[in-house]
Order: structure tokens, then C-alpha cells, then sequence
């Protein structure tokens, strides 16, 4: 099941150590993130791939139970975390504080809480400040597993481009200080392009097609990174040529003929949308086939990082780090 690439993919995408991917909802960025998780571990990648909700549908693909806040092995050198804002801050106080009962003083009282829910992008911050943090290779946490790469399943584009920018924003408003320091590391991080690449996902609609083109343009003005490359996701196959659909309409429409022809223009409209993705965003597109199941599950992942793999992995020695 191969994939299709316009434009030239970048083939160092992997050599990254942060893949931020998002798009409009629905279009199947944790099924992507996924995928690409798969094929960078196929490569030889100590991979994480976090999720920045509490749903970690990622476990469910592979038939992994769920852990909250924990690193989990979904497959060898392929890994998962769903990252909870709250236990991002109790654990970035903890990595201040250092004391344990100075920590339970400052979190268990209620007006802290208060706190930290009225502060605005304080959220945003712990929660990308946590995904900084797996992306190193000298980790905070003690003991922890040392990754190659780290892929987000981020939000939605809106929230997607906050997130990105809430470590500016708080390195404004704390002038000085651990928070100031903190958060001019991961904003330096985040926005330099041999470290941090960002994926928009989209599917060949009209509105999918619009968020993704808008999100290049509010990327670049607003955090100073380009798109490196869009994945659009389901693109129906071609199963008939155009004479071979005149010659459908001609007979006597049954039940299986109006299905194909149906298909057809489905498929002829999402081609539309492609064409106009191209055209409007200028960057490398890869498209991944619709999937007649019912439901993803580890073969279909398979299927799909292979098919990702063919377009963007380069041989194992050069994806490899040292």
C-alpha cells in the first residue's frame, strides 16, 4: 500500500528530537502520530509518542492498558505517554522544590490550586514544558529512558500554535528567575528547525485544506517555524478511469454500479482538494490511503508506517543517532 509524495519529502525528518503534529480535528493526527511512531521505531528510533489529552487512544491501537501519567512500551523501541497538565505541574514543582515536604506544603494548599487554574497558558506551558523534557538527552527525571525522538499528538491547530507559543509568552512575564531560565530553554528549542519539525495532518476537504494552509501562514508569523511537511490522511483510491465512469452512467443503475460511481466522485472531489493543497501551501505533501476497515489497529498502523517509511526513512545507519 504505497503512499504518494508531492514535492520532495525531507528526508531528515527523523533526524529531528521533536515532531509536533497537528491539523483540524477529525482528520486522524493521533492515527498519524502514530504511524510515524511506528516507522521511526521500525528505523531503529528510541521513539516517544505523547498524547496531550486523558483519552491515550494510543494504548488502544496497540492493545496496551493504560498507565495515566507513565512512560509505556507499546511495542519494542516504541513508546507512549498521556500528558496530564496537573501531574506536569506537581512534577515540575517536585524538580524545583527538591523537598518533598516543602512541595506538600505549596501543592495541597487550595489557594495554589486556585492559582494555577486562573493563570492563563500556565497549562500550555507545563504541558509542553514536559514534552521538552522527554526530548532531551540528558532528561531531568532520574533514571528515565533516554528517546531519540519524541512525537506529539497535539491539538488541534489553535490550541496547537498557544502551546507553541506559551514559553515565550511566560519568559516575558517572569523577567527572572527558574521560570524565566526554563522557559527560554524549551522556547529556544521548540523554535529552532534542526530540532523541532512540525507536521500538519489534514484530510481532502475544503475546510481540512483552509486550517492547514492557514496554519503555515500563522506558524511562521507567529513562532518563526515553517511547516515541514503535510500528511494528507484517507485519500480515497482511484478505481476507475474517467471513460470507464462515462460508461457506468450509462447502464441501468443498481445498487453496486451508484455505489461505484458515488466512489468515483468522492474520490475526483478529494483529488480537487489536493491539487488545491499543493498550490496554496508549497510545501512536501505525502498522502495516505483511506483504509476500508472498521476500525485502526496494529496492523493497519503497520501498513501505514510502512507506507510512510518509503517517503521519508533513510537507511538505518543514517537515521540512527550515535
Amino acid at each position: 500500500m504505497p503512499s504518494k509524495a508531492f514535492g520532495t519529502p525531507p528526508k531528515d525528518l527523523f533526524k529531528h528530537r521533536l515532531l509536533f503534529v497537528t491539523g483540524k480535528g477529525g482528520v486522524g493526527k493521533t492515527t498519524v502520530a502514530a504511524a510515524l511512531g511506528l516507522a521511526a521505531a521500525n528505523a531503529g528510533l528510541k521513539t516517544m509518542v505523547c498524547e496531550l489529552d486523558a483519552r491515550e487512544r494510543l494504548h488502544s491501537l496497540f492493545n496496551v492498558p493504560t498507565r495515566g501519567f507513565e512512560e509505556v512500551e507499546l511495542v519494542p523501541d516504541l513508546h507512549a505517554i498521556a500528558i496530564d497538565p496537573q501531574h506536569a505541574i506537581e512534577e515540575y514543582l517536585l524538580l524545583q522544590i527538591k523537598v518533598r515536604p516543602v512541595y506538600d506544603m505549596l501543592f495541597k494548599n487550595r489557594i495554589f490550586d486556585y492559582f494555577a487554574a486562573a493563570t492563563p497558558g500556565l497549562a500550555e506551558l507545563v504541558t509542553i514544558g514536559k514534552v521538552w523534557e522527554l526530548a532531551q538527552p540528558d532528561r531531568l527525571t532520574k533514571k528515565a529512558q533516554r528517546y531519540d525522538l519524541v512525537i506529539v499528538d497535539a491539538p488541534a491547530t489553535g490550541h496547537a500554535l498557544a502551546m507553541l507559543e506559551a514559553p515565550e509568552t511566560f519568559r516575558k512575564i517572569a523577567r527572572m528567575g527558574p521560570i524565566h531560565r526554563q522557559a527560554g530553554y524549551i522556547q529556544q528549542f521548540l523554535h529552532d528547525p534542526e530540532q523541532t519539525a512540525v507536521i500538519a495532518v489534514a484530510t481532502a476537504e475544503e475546510m481540512p485544506v483552509n486550517e492547514t494552509v492557514d496554519l503555515r501562514n500563522e506558524l511562521i508569523e507567529r513562532v518563526g517555524l515553517d511547516v515541514s511537511l503535510s500528511i494528507l490522511n484517507a485519500l480515497e483510491p482511484e478505481f476507475f478511469s474517467s471513460a470507464e465512469v462515462k460508461k457506468l452512467r450509462a447502464v441501468d443503475a443498481i445498487a453496486p454500479i451508484e455505489a461505484a460511481i458515488l466512489q468515483s466522485e468522492r474520490a475526483a472531489r478529494q483529488r480537487e482538494q489536493l491539487d488545491r493543497l499543493g498550490n496554496d501551501l508549497d510545501r512536501p505533501i505525502i498522502t495516505l490511503p483511506f483504509l476500508y476497515e472498521k476500525a485502526i489497529g496494529r496492523a493497519e498502523l503497520s501498513e501505514l508506517a510502512e507506507a510512510l517509511a518509503e517517503d521519508l526513512a533513510e537507511p538505518l545507519d543514517e537515521v540512527r543517532r550515535s
